[in-house]
């Protein structure tokens, strides 16, 4: 790995320049606050989001999400494969064009576990550099866990004391033990305790399968993920009263869409719904019962998830084991909006916490 790599892998920030000196695309107008970019390039997704300061907050205005699966076949060879590549900056060129469109004046771009683990991470960022503008900065696993605490917090219950976070991604999975100040009920909370594991949607379905999972094979699959996390559970998972379970990926939200019965997934209705424990059973056991073509059918899965939602749902069940609570909150939400966030507030638009 290079050494800007290296830099770039023990979480310094960098800006994704569009061009050689120039950030983002055409200057604002007068009068208007300036628009902000965030990109999160995992290992099953690619998703932007551009928002301009409003409130104390942001307000999207535009957004693009696609699955390129970037992480395939990486724990076998080590490496990124050409087709990945290809779905990559076939992504990245749309997520530039938006940029552009736009007239963002700040971004960040940010690559996480596939990034982290490939040995051809430098040729593939000096490509997508070359080919979209857009220079990737590969965060360390503490950035990707805070990034995701910011984002996601403004979900934490009001009356909790605090929650359990946990980002299930692609190739890896960030649980995280956030709260609140003591005797500070209305202060944001603060991240703790964090772990990442080194399993996630992409890695555990090539390990384990993902097509045709069986009673036996999903169990397999949860004590994998238990492996991993009952060190941490064990020192971190005490005193939960009061707190809740926080969720964000394609899993919570695929899981949150079957509990809903909606025949297309509809991010309005899903950001921030609460399921009961028994409501994400129930869930879980009606995607366990569908057959692989009737998780294609299905319009919260498709064919993109439907080879890789059952694993995702044994990390979800592992994660619920290791910490039992009664609530479970969704968010359609994470990095992206962690990054617009840390920007915003770097630049006066948002008060820090």
């Amino acid at each position: 790995m290079s050494e800007e790599l290296r830099s770039r892998a023990n979480g310094e920030s960098r800006v994704g320049l569009l061009e050689p000196g120039v950030v983002g695309g055409r200057a604002r107008a007068a009068g208007t606050t300036p628009a902000y970019a965030a990109i999160d390039l995992g290992t099953n997704n690619c998703r932007l989001l551009i928002a301009r300061p409003a409130d104390d907050s942001f307000r999207v205005i535009d957004s693009f999400s696609r699955i390129i699966r970037l992480g395939e076949g990486i724990a076998s060879t080590g490496r990124i494969g050409q087709a990945a590549i290809d779905r990559a900056i076939g992504a990245l060129s749309i997520c530039s064009d938006k940029i552009q469109t736009k007239g963002a004046l700040r971004l960040r771009t940010i690559a996480t576990e596939a990034c982290r683990a490939a040995e051809n991470a430098d040729a593939f960022l000096s490509r997508v550099a070359a080919e979209t503008g857009i220079e990737l900065e590969i965060v360390d696993r503490d950035t990707e866990s805070t990034l995701a605490a910011i984002g996601c917090s403004p979900l934490l219950d009001s009356r909790a004391s605090g929650a359990i976070l946990f980002d299930i991604g692609g190739g890896s999975t960030e649980v995280v033990r956030i709260a609140r100040p003591s005797g500070q009920p209305h202060a944001a909370p603060v991240k703790g305790p964090w772990i990442s594991l080194p399993l996630g949607v992409v890695t555990l379905a090539e390990n384990f399968g993902g097509i045709d999972v069986t009673v036996d094979s999903y169990a397999a699959m949860v004590d994998e993920v238990a492996k991993y996390l009952e060190p941490f559970a064990a020192e971190h998972g005490g005193d939960l009263a009061g707190m809740h379970l926080l969720g964000t990926s394609g899993t919570v939200t695929t899981v949150a869409g079957v509990h809903l019965c909606l025949a297309r997934y509809d991010r309005r209705r899903v950001d921030g719904i609460w399921m009961s424990c028994d409501d994400v059973s129930r869930a879980v056991a009606r995607l366990q019962a569908m057959s692989y073509q009737d998780r294609v059918n299905n319009g919260c899965i498709g064919t993109e998830r439907a080879d890789l939602v059952l694993a995702g749902c044994a990390i979800l069940d592992a994660i619920r084991n290791a910490f039992p609570m009664p609530r479970l909150r969704v968010a359609d939400r994470g990095l992206r909006e962690g990054m617009l966030v840390e920007m915003m507030r770097e630049d006066g638009y948002i008060r820090p916490s």
